[in-house]
């Protein structure tokens, strides 16, 4: 990748220095028996915690992650490194719909917005996406890097975990993951065809419908706030008083799988990323309805 600003200095991600975070959300800790492992944020602050200090500069953990901390409001050390923002959350479906503001290299775990809408990355130094969400079959990992980051690791690290080499091999220093890699090529193509801005407008109308219903319904309760939802995640619980059971049965009849929340949560979660028509949401939709005329 064609480096952005040659005028700054970089590190890599490997090194000893600091580094801040800035997370939408976490691991519900209504629930004692969830694993903080299965949170994205949590495992890469956990991951970095063993070679580098980490402050975590933003979090939504007094209101059990429902929100999006505004980055404005949080202070960034001094002597950190670099920004890691990760901008859609998908256990509580909370988004932060602007990258951060900062002078600071900013390194973005896009995995669950990427091509998804369009997106500037003349903000970010890095830019990683494991393929699963909207490029392709799982197993492949998207990594947009500047120039100028490759060569500023200060230590010794596995071949393997080094961009330079990977970079310097053509992506071919060990047998990629051909078939996978096929598939993201196909869909780039569709993509490229119908481009971001259209793709991003079919987005909208989605999660609108479904976030609508979820309002809408007296059965149902959103479990984010309403201006920090993601596109990618609508998540929702059944109010108290009203039959699961029944609710999994009517979606059952309709063919609807997959809905469950993230393990650690429970609840209702509608991942409604590029490869989900419009038809789906409106058999959910329609559920929701069949459900609350049942009552």
């Amino acid at each position: 990748m064609k480096d952005l600003n040659s005028e700054n200095k970089y590190v890599c991600n490997f090194c000893n220095e600091n580094i801040d975070f800035i997370w939408s959300s976490g691991i519900n800790n209504s629930n004692p028996n969830a694993r903080i492992c299965y949170d994205c944020k949590q495992k890469a602050i956990s991951e970095a915690s063993k070679i580098i200090k980490v402050n975590t500069i933003a979090s939504s953990e007094a209101k059990n992650y429902s929100y999006a901390p505004d980055p404005k409001t949080s202070k960034i050390s001094e002597n950190s490194t670099y920004v890691h923002y990760c901008p859609n959350e998908t256990i509580q479906g909370v988004a932060i719909h602007e990258a951060p503001n900062v002078n600071k290299p900013i390194i973005s775990d896009a995995s669950s917005v990427i091509l998804s809408e369009p997106l500037d990355v003349s903000k970010f130094s890095l830019i990683y996406a494991g393929a699963q969400k909207n490029l392709g079959p799982a197993g492949a990992t998207m990594v947009l890097i500047k120039d100028s980051l490759l060569d500023q690791v200060k230590r010794d690290i596995p071949s393997m975990m080094s961009y330079k080499v990977h970079i310097d091999k053509d992506s071919s220093f060990n047998t990629p993951p051909v078939f996978p890699i096929y598939c993201i090529l196909l869909n780039l193509r569709l993509i490229k065809e119908e481009g971001l801005d259209s793709i991003s407008k079919k987005n909208k109308i989605k999660s609108d419908l479904i976030y609508s219903e979820i309002d809408r319904n007296k059965c149902f309760a959103g479990c984010s706030d309403v201006s920090d939802r993601s596109q990618m995640n609508a998540t929702f619980n059944l109010n108290e008083g009203f039959d699961g059971e029944l609710f999994n049965k009517i979606c059952l009849k309709n063919n609807i799988s997959g809905l469950n929340g993230h393990r650690s949560v429970g609840g209702y979660r509608a991942s409604i990323y590029n490869a989900l028509p419009l038809e789906s949401l409106n058999i959910l939709v329609d559920s929701m309805k069949e459900f609350e005329l049942n009552q």
